[in-house]
């Protein structure tokens, strides 16, 4: 009994973070691309995204190869289970598939406010995967293990352009609401959306990989 709970509980865990690494190297593309249009020259802050963007598709390959190591799909979460996705419909009042990249790059305020976001969810994702390593169903799997520890070595590098774009504007830092959205999102997810999963013995898999009509898949780092 207890291995197949802890086979359930390791099994939602990948799938949420292998939805919410798909959802992050696919929305960053949308950000790279509207970089790249109104700021052809600021070839730094083009790298340090490009950077993070590839970090994301490399975390999401990880996962995906466990998945296929156990010979199984993930289960078939959405955007309820997504991070990014809920801190950007609560600031800007829209999903991601129907915000204006491009828009919001072109204005500094609503850049800005992009930027509080973005930093805000990797730093959360840099604490997760703090508490995550010492989590003993996670220590059980060395081939989960050794992801979140290249996730954890990853993430500050992933925080730091949106930061440091902030600060060479001339930008505020987060204040207290938007940190406590954050806290927030993280906990409805940890407390009501994860144990809903869990116990829930009628969600289905996945029928397919998400990056299943994408181009060849970048190798990924080894894992064993």
């Amino acid at each position: 009994m207890l291995g197949l709970l802890r086979r359930r509980y390791l099994d939602v865990l990948g799938s949420i973070y292998i939805y919410n690494e798909h959802r992050g190297y696919t929305a960053i593309d949308r950000v790279l691309d509207a970089v790249r249009a109104r700021s052809p020259d600021d070839l730094e802050l083009i790298q340090a995204i490009e950077r993070h963007r590839a970090d994301e598709r490399t975390h999401y390959m990880m996962f995906r190869r466990w998945f296929e190591r156990q010979n199984r799909l993930p289960l078939a979460v959405d955007r309820t289970f997504g991070h990014i996705d809920r801190f950007i419909e609560i600031v800007f009042r829209k999903r991601i598939d129907d915000l204006d990249t491009q828009a919001v790059i072109d204005d500094d305020r609503l850049f800005e406010k992009l930027c509080r976001v973005i930093a805000l969810t990797e730093r959360r994702g840099y604490r997760q995967v703090e508490i995550l390593l010492k989590h003993p169903l996670v220590k059980g799997d060395p081939v989960l293990m050794k992801i979140f520890q290249i996730i954890r070595q990853d993430e500050p590098s992933h925080w730091a352009p949106y930061e440091g774009w902030l600060r060479e504007h001339g930008r505020r830092e987060p204040k207290w609401w938007e940190r406590r959205i954050d806290t927030f999102i993280h906990s409805e997810l940890l407390f009501l959306k994860l144990p809903f999963l869990f116990f829930n013995p009628f969600t289905r898999r996945r029928s397919g990989w998400a990056d299943g009509g994408e181009a060849a898949p970048v190798r990924p780092r080894p894992t064993s």
